[in-house]
């Protein structure tokens, strides 16, 4: 395919990625109901306000799709990771349609996302870092978040573990993937900012009353990340 198709194949993944959410317009995460054992407040999920970032993701999506495909649709700059930004807002599409109504199939799907999602990131070009790397970063380090999130809840809905077990152990996992992909990366501060502020979150829902694993788990993380500080240049 070539950059121009490739171009206007990202920015129709973007528009069904949005058109999802109009779709499933009251769908704000998992509920206490959709598991055999009800959780109230998942230790492992973060406070309700950090899941405003969605917005942020959304027009920015938006903006570098639309602007890629008037501006930038023959650049070679940009080609190497539409076809993997592609493929996981294509994913994305159908995944609050099946978290609606299956949240243990909708976990190997976001992973799937943020597969792809990963390496869209790491083949983002280095001319317009707004419109190419921040919100491929953004994108792919709230999924790190989320995905991981995911699987945490559904770890405790499921009665697998209990829930602060389920948490740390999810949140090990994130930390994990979050620092290998920061280490590696050598930019896109983007990405673990976007982390961090999952990270926060969770240290929100988890003060009062305070779950100490947890939330010391957090900082630990949020300190680790900040010390892996990446730089703009390979």
């Amino acid at each position: 395919m070539t950059n121009r198709l490739w171009a206007y194949v990202t920015l129709l993944a973007t528009a069904a990625f949005i058109a999802s959410y109009f779709v499933v317009p009251d769908f704000n995460g998992f509920t206490a109901d959709q598991f055999p054992v009800v959780i109230e407040e998942p230790p492992v999920q973060p406070s309700g306000y950090a899941f405003a970032i969605w917005g942020v993701i959304y027009v920015w999506l938006v903006i570098a799709a639309v602007m890629g495909a008037l501006r930038r649709a023959d650049d070679p700059d940009w080609a190497d990771y539409r076809p993997w930004m592609s493929l996981s807002l294509a994913l994305g599409a159908f995944w609050l349609p099946l978290a609606s109504v299956s949240p243990v199939l909708s976990v190997p799907l976001i992973f799937a996302m943020l597969w792809a999602a990963l390496r869209a990131v790491f083949r983002v070009g280095v001319t317009d870092r707004w419109l190419q790397q921040a919100p491929v970063a953004i994108y792919a380090g709230w999924l790190t978040a989320a995905a991981c999130v995911g699987l945490g809840v559904v770890l405790g809905g499921y009665g697998i573990l209990p829930p602060t077990p389920a948490a740390l152990l999810c949140l090990v996992l994130a930390l994990a993937i979050a620092l290998v992909v920061q280490y590696r990366l050598h930019r896109a501060p983007e990405y673990g900012v976007t982390v961090i502020w999952a990270l926060v979150g969770v240290i929100v829902q988890n003060t009062n009353p305070l779950n100490a694993a947890v939330v010391g788990l957090s900082v630990i993380g949020i300190l680790a990340i900040l010390g892996l500080r990446s730089t703009d240049t390979e």
